[in-house]
């Protein structure tokens, strides 16, 4: 049996680990779980699995709560998960913890020389460089959670990075897909957050609608598999049943198919290099729709180029870019701004920013809390 932590349990990815779980639980063990807020599912998480340690990072909850369970052992604040992740004794860390708050637990993670199944993006959106070279002095390994990330690993197999010609990850469209462009203007919070396909959490659902999830992960791919951006790119794919292709310099494409559920990318992650026999719901070929493949329009989805960019660029500047993709998303959430400023506040905040290269993990997290915070106080002069 696999001991494994979950880190951000009560998220949406959080979730979909727990339902594994739950069908296989002769395979893994939870032995360390975390979330922000959301106590009273952790706590009902604890009660099924016999969760021994617990940890909530948001240490403003520790005078309201009073029901802890019994069985297990549970500790405040974000220090606290990173001296857990460090003592606790398992064979896997999923860290699904949502947006820039999840790097230090990958640093921690891989500093251990504990594997690490990734769900954040933001752990290599900005500290690519660092995470890439830390592996290599580490005992971990790094298996991407991502659907199109998990599909590429699947892909290349044993191929070696020479013999990859590129990279192609495929997008859903999100919700806009089809909508006009001149009825843009008009796109409230509650049509951001009907995505066509996947039931994702906020942030991730609104980063579909721009598109800025497809430029994270095309960053994200460059660090994982090693290929320069011109080597990779994204397509429009409605269906989302092919999660990614993989060219090859002899002309062969391969693809991995599935249905949209996270649970198998999860699955593979947890078990990777092997494969368990799984009760999730199998891909009946019959049963395919047809499946459709289009150019991205930069004009519908602007955040993707200026992701793109931000990558190629380097340095400081993918920290600048989540920092302030963040808190623009924060405020849409609060309703303060529409969609469409989304965009342009991120595109403001970068154009502004002065670049340095090779940022340390400290400034990597300096930087990301001032530009976070400098967004939302001055957001109306970047509209």
């Amino acid at each position: 049996m696999k001991k494994i932590a979950v880190l951000g349990i009560t998220g949406s990815i959080g979730l979909s680990t727990v339902e594994v779980v739950r069908k296989h639980p002769n395979d893994f063990q939870i032995v360390l779980a975390s979330a922000n807020s959301n106590y009273s599912k952790l706590f009902n998480f604890a009660a099924e699995f016999n969760i021994p340690e617990l940890v909530i990072t948001n240490s403003a909850l520790k005078q309201k709560i009073t029901n802890i369970p019994k069985s297990s052992n549970l500790t405040f604040g974000e220090d606290q998960l990173q001296e857990k992740i460090l003592s606790v004794d398992c064979d896997i860390i999923l860290n699904a913890i949502s947006g820039s708050a999840g790097l230090r637990s990958s640093i921690t993670t891989i500093t251990k020389g504990t594997d690490l199944a990734l769900a954040n993006k933001e752990s290599l959106i900005m500290a690519g460089h660092r995470i890439m070279k830390m592996l290599e002095d580490s005992n971990s390994k790094l298996i991407p959670v991502d659907s199109e990330h998990s599909a590429i690993l699947q892909a290349i197999g044993s191929s070696t990075t020479e013999e990859i010609r590129s990279i192609i990850i495929t997008a859903s469209g999100g919700p806009f897909r089809d909508l006009p462009l001149n009825e843009f203007e008009n796109i409230t919070l509650e049509d951001t957050l009907k995505h066509p396909t996947w039931d994702m959490g906020a942030k991730i659902t609104i980063d579909s609608a721009t598109m800025m999830n497809k430029g994270l992960e095309v960053i994200e791919a460059h660090w994982l598999f090693n290929k320069s951006f011109e080597d990779i790119k994204a397509v429009i794919h409605p269906q989302s049943i092919v999660h990614s292709f993989v060219e090859f310099i002899d002309g062969s494409i391969l693809a991995q198919l599935s249905f949209p559920t996270m649970q198998i990318p999860i699955l593979y992650a947890l078990t990777h290099p092997n494969r368990i026999k799984s009760t999730i719901p199998k891909t009946s070929i019959l049963k395919l729709p047809n499946l459709n493949f289009k150019e991205l329009n930069s004009d519908r989805y602007p955040l993707y180029g200026v992701a793109i960019n931000a990558g190629v660029e380097g340095g400081i500047l993918p920290t600048v870019l989540n920092a302030s993709n963040e808190a623009a998303i924060d405020l849409f959430l609060d309703k303060k701004i529409c969609f469409n400023y989304i965009s342009r506040i991120v595109e403001k905040q970068i154009d502004k920013f002065h670049n340095f290269t090779d940022p340390s993990i400290e400034e990597i997290i300096k930087v990301n809390r001032e530009v976070y915070l400098q967004t939302l106080q001055n957001y109306k002069n970047l509209i």
